[in-house]
């Protein structure tokens, strides 16, 4: 996968990877890396980890630094794109990003709603929580104030647990909504990478309570969507639960879940297949994605003792 990483690296340059189609391996790119750019940032570090090379280190870097403008954008993906492009990395310029996004996450905190709200950046109503403004800020926001990021992760399990999303509207409340589906296995799985954290917050017992009601599945790698069991799969969610598992201590289903993807998903050079990006779209509904490749890749660090699980 590593090796993957440096033929993605020769071809994108600057800019950021965030699909690629399953035959060419030919990659959609970015200029400012949307909510996934952190996680190119973070395969950029297990590879300058690997290998110990300076200039992959300094790719690293750069990587990361080309993140600071997300620091001041109106969205919780911060989290997904800040915590994940600088959590594994060891310069001190991406650890001043990481307290800057701390701060800004603790800035954006709405104390009436008791979360930091998904945002305008992305489109759609702002006063909105969605499971996937969960993983990322929570580490983030308790850097700033744990008590503040053990509120936000009580108020998306309370709200999103379920497994919809839902906007705020004065005068009516919380309603849910239609998009993400209720039944998106990406948004599940984000919401137990986030409280795998839980046991870091104030109240952690509390915490875990909500996440025991998470929906579960009986697939190692789920449909996209538990609505559609025959449509495609989505191994980024299958990845991300892992590391969620091996970050609670669940290192034989962690293990389980990572050897299903290894055998049966993932090419000879390096290419996790069967990710879906976006099943209402469609978009890349079978292909490889950055940020299955990442917890994919960080999962094995992790057993191979590369990383360890509390590193993210």
């Amino acid at each position: 996968m590593l090796a993957r990483v440096a033929v993605t690296a020769d071809r994108v340059g600057d800019r950021f990877p965030l699909f690629a189609d399953p035959v060419g391996g030919v990659w959609k790119t970015t200029a400012r890396g949307s909510w996934a750019g952190g996680c190119w940032a973070g395969l950029l570090w297990l590879r300058a980890r690997r290998t110990g090379a300076a200039a992959d280190r300094a790719a690293a870097v750069a990587a990361g630094a080309r993140l600071a403008g997300w620091v001041a954008a109106d969205t919780a993906a911060r989290g997904l794109i800040l915590w994940y492009g600088t959590a594994l990395a060891d310069d001190p310029e991406s650890r001043a990003l990481r307290d800057r996004a701390a701060r800004a996450c603790h800035d954006a905190f709405d104390p009436d709603l008791h979360l930091v709200p998904w945002g305008a950046e992305f489109g759609g109503p702002r006063l909105t929580a969605r499971p996937d403004a969960a993983p990322g800020t929570v580490p983030l926001l308790a850097l700033a104030d744990p008590h503040t990021a053990a509120a936000h992760l009580r108020t998306q399990l309370r709200l999103c647990g379920a497994g919809h999303s839902r906007t705020y509207r004065p005068g009516t409340g919380w309603t849910a909504l239609a998009e993400p589906s209720p039944g998106w296995t990406r948004g599940h799985a984000w919401l137990r990478l986030a409280a795998a954290d839980a046991h870091r917050l104030p109240g952690a017992a509390g915490l875990r309570a909500l996440a025991a009601g998470l929906p579960d599945h009986p697939w190692a790698v789920p449909p996209a969507d538990t609505a559609r069991p025959d449509g495609p799969r989505d191994t980024s969610a299958a990845a991300i639960t892992a590391v969620a598992l091996l970050k609670s201590g669940r290192r034989v289903p962690a293990e389980a879940v990572l050897g299903e993807l290894a055998a049966r998903h993932l090419t000879a050079d390096g290419r996790l297949l069967d990710g879906c990006y976006d099943l209402a779209g469609p978009t890349a509904v079978r292909h490889e994605l950055v940020w299955g490749s990442f917890f994919l890749a960080f999962g094995l660090a992790c057993l191979t003792g590369l990383a360890a699980p509390d590193e993210i």
